[in-house]
């Protein structure tokens, strides 16, 4: 859920550079390369842990509308899904008019957009994310953008980010959050580019 608001919000700051309403924006465990999140989805344990359980979860969130859904859809082939991968191929690159779920994850991949965002980003990654693996986060893209400000941690997993022996309620990503939009407001017109 997390990780498709990020990808939505760099896309979109992606494409329409400093022409947005928004001042500055936040981003926490971005999948940067759906290509490279899938497939790390797919590894065995991955597969164990997340996939099977996530792509359960999609399927019967289907379920309530299946006979709406039969219209639009091979249903069949839908709820035999196995992973987010053939889930997508099968009923969210179809839904939204792709031709192929290639088509639909180039297009969902924000990586290629970060160059063009024109505001500033704060993107907090970790590198043991197994939603976002560390070889597909864009550092060098990011470097070429003074927009953005990529933070990445050793550990964090995706949108943990827990600190000490003992976590408490307040995490990384809470006190970096929260650090970055008091800069926004106090030294708004030294930071932003417009």
């Amino acid at each position: 859920k997390d990780m498709g608001y990020s990808m939505l919000l760099v896309n979109y700051l992606g494409k329409f550079g400093t022409e947005t309403p928004l001042k500055a924006a936040a981003v926490f465990s971005a999948g940067w390369n759906v290509f490279d999140s899938v497939d790390s989805l797919e590894k065995p344990v991955n597969w164990l842990l997340f996939n099977y359980y996530l792509t359960s979860c999609l399927r019967s969130s289907l379920t309530r509308h299946r006979e709406m859904f039969e219209k639009l859809f091979n249903m069949n082939l839908v709820m035999k899904a196995k992973t987010i991968r053939e889930f997508d191929k099968q009923f969210t690159s179809v839904m939204f008019g792709y031709p192929t779920i290639d088509d639909y994850y180039t297009d969902a991949s924000p990586f290629h957009r970060l160059k063009t965002v024109g505001i500033p980003v704060l993107c907090l990654n970790a590198m043991d994310d197994v939603f976002s693996p560390n070889h597909a986060i864009p550092v060098e893209i990011a470097k070429q953008n003074p927009n953005v400000a990529l933070v990445l941690t050793s550990c964090g997993g995706h949108i943990g980010f827990l600190e000490g022996l003992w976590p408490r309620k307040c995490t990384y990503m809470d006190r970096v959050f929260k650090q970055f939009v008091q800069a926004v407001f106090e030294h708004g017109s030294k930071i932003l580019n417009r």
